[in-house]
């Protein structure tokens, strides 16, 4: 499993305290001082992350088993605090099962109390170890320091009300100074927002250029889901779908928007390759297959051009009905991908067993390709084992041109990262294809 970064820039303090080996985050120094940094500049929004009785998860897998969960955890964050809060975000390991994220970005109280919500949602889903299922359920303290807080007094504001709630059975998340949830839209307000935003076709879609690596030119996009909600701002697919389970909704979230993805790639010209991203909800449905049949039809996309990621932990819950569900949409012509490859537990079983045309290496495992010889050695098997297989492989997270250069000699097929483009618009993606 490789390790995790997350850009830390935005403190300025030019901080150079060594890294959380196990997850590769930075470690509590690190985060008390961009806390320093960041305080002084102004509020900042913070959390704390706490897995309750972590221990247990030792004694029932042993260290090695612990430290698996713990890194797969950490990623986890690390990819929801990118996805929901951008690049600028200090996502940090305290110690133990204990994790950080803070943002000195313009967040209201209630977005706040929202992620961390959806925080809980992400972390808590169904983790594969040892022929086992896990379920990590943690508790989340938030606040939002004063200007010139120090980090210390913040970390430990924070260490106090987790350690409180801890306590508390049944409940997920507290207000460190003590206060109660926001006031503002309720759990049911913000669920009708959402079906009012699908029934008006206010749910936006970004989409992520991928180019192949042999000669740089647009392969495919892969479209991720945007709510600009008038009162709380910009919500990431993560939240989307936390407040979308609550009422029962997901179904219909997934379905509306690879409904608006499909039309709207449908009419790029030339066509473009699309993917899109399936829940652990969506291939628990039994209908999911016929839907997605529909909406094929009904938006006219070509099957042969959408490609479905699914992750290992959607496949958890009921692996045999989910390789059931995609087999018969790979019958149709749409590919399957394997998402985060490296990151979960997958085995020759996994491989075997789907329909899969494609595995999708997470930006962990490429992350040090230009400069750790173990992490090439460990791409260079990747690749073959693709290549033996038939399979593609996708790298996604690329920022520099070395670690291009890597992909470039092992033949990897296709990449994605800020190296040639972010997440754009729609708009955006017709000016590349002409």
């Amino acid at each position: 499993m490789g390790s995790i970064d997350i850009n830390t820039s935005s403190s300025g303090n030019g901080s150079t305290h060594k890294r959380d080996r196990l997850t590769g985050l930075p470690g509590a120094q690190e985060a008390r001082d961009w806390l320093d940094y960041a305080g002084g500049a102004g509020f900042v929004h913070a959390m704390l992350v706490g897995l309750h009785r972590f221990r247990s998860v030792n004694l029932a897998y042993g260290k090695t088993g612990g430290d698996l969960a713990l890194a797969e955890i950490a990623r986890r964050i690390a990819d929801f605090a990118r996805e929901e809060l951008g690049r600028d975000v200090l996502v940090a390991r305290i110690g133990g099962g204990e994790f950080l994220v803070a943002s000195s970005g313009t967040l209201s109280r209630e977005r706040w109390q929202w992620l961390a919500e959806a925080l809980v949602r992400t972390v808590g889903r169904a983790m594969p170890m040892y022929g086992d299922v896990l379920h990590l359920v943690p508790r989340v303290a938030m606040l939002r320091g004063q200007p010139g807080e120090g980090g210390a007094d913040l970390l430990d504001r924070l260490d106090q009300a987790l350690d409180a709630l801890q306590q508390q059975a049944g409940r997920r998340i507290i207000w460190a100074d003590g206060s109660h949830r926001a006031r503002g839209r309720s759990a049911a307000r913000l669920e009708a927002d959402l079906i009012g935003a699908m029934t008006r076709d206010e749910i936006g879609l970004v989409f992520q250029p991928q180019y192949h690596v042999a000669n740089g030119q647009l392969a495919g996009v892969e479209a991720l889901a945007r709510w600009d909600h008038p009162q709380l701002g910009r919500i990431g697919a993560d939240t989307l779908f936390a407040i979308a389970e609550r009422g029962d909704h997901v179904a219909q979230l997934s379905r509306h928007i690879a409904r608006r993805a499909l039309g709207c790639a449908a009419q790029w010209q030339p066509l473009l390759a699309l993917s899109l991203n399936v829940t652990a909800e969506d291939l628990a449905d039994d209908q999911f297959a016929a839907d997605f049949r529909a909406i094929l039809v009904q938006t006219g996309y070509p099957a042969a051009q959408l490609t479905l990621e699914v992750t290992e932990h959607a496949l958890v819950a009921d692996f045999a009905r989910s390789a059931e569900a995609l087999g018969e949409l790979a019958a149709l012509g749409v590919r399957i991908a394997l998402d985060d490859f490296g990151t979960g537990y997958a085995n020759f079983h996994t491989l075997k067993a789907l329909p899969l045309d494609t595995l999708k290496l997470d930006a962990s495992m490429v992350r040090d390709v230009d400069h750790d010889p173990r992490d090439r050695a460990i791409l260079k098997a990747i690749v073959a084992m693709g290549r033996a297989l038939g399979l593609k492989l996708v790298a996604e997270g690329i920022e520099r041109e070395a670690q291009l250069a890597v992909l470039t000699d092992e033949g990897c097929d296709t990449f994605q990262g800020f190296l040639r483009s972010g997440p754009v618009s729609a708009e955006a993606i017709i000016a590349l294809v002409r």
